[in-house]
């Protein structure tokens, strides 16, 4: 348990929350700042304090989980579909800094449904860019 991690104080019981589902290793329950009608997470019981951080055993099982339960929101719930999302970084949106995974049920129906996309699918980037990217990455990868 991290100091001062409100994640580690819900896994505890100090912090108060509506669990969804738990695993001997991971917990889910209702995010209290939704984006959609359903929105929840999922953690990971031990502290990581993000994508960078934890261990891949603990980010499999956080990925499992939030799959059942994606399927199970799809089915109980009748979501359209589902956004798994999860934020590295104070500058990519990471407010909360235990590792966590968004499970965010999304609805034709708008009423059910605030999240809207921060970018404009559909808009192809620069190809030079995109290759020059692609060729600084691939050689750290290949090991």
């Amino acid at each position: 348990m991290a100091e001062n991690c409100i994640f580690c104080q819900v896994v505890a019981g100090e912090a108060p929350s509506a669990p969804i589902a738990e695993t001997e290793t991971t917990f889910a329950f209702m995010d209290i700042q939704p984006a959609s009608d359903g929105h929840l997470l999922v953690i990971p019981k031990a502290h990581s304090t993000d994508l960078l951080d934890i261990p891949a055993q603990d980010l499999a099982e956080v990925a499992l989980e939030s799959q059942r339960i994606a399927r199970s929101v799809v089915e109980i719930w009748g979501a359209d579909g589902v956004n798994l999302l999860n934020c590295c970084g104070a500058d990519a949106w990471q407010s909360v800094f235990h590792f966590h995974m968004h499970v965010i049920p999304r609805y034709r129906d708008q009423t059910k449904d605030r999240l809207r996309l921060p970018f404009e699918p559909g808009v192809p980037g620069d190809h030079e860019t995109i290759r020059a990217l692609a060729a600084s990455l691939r050689p750290a990868l290949e090991t």
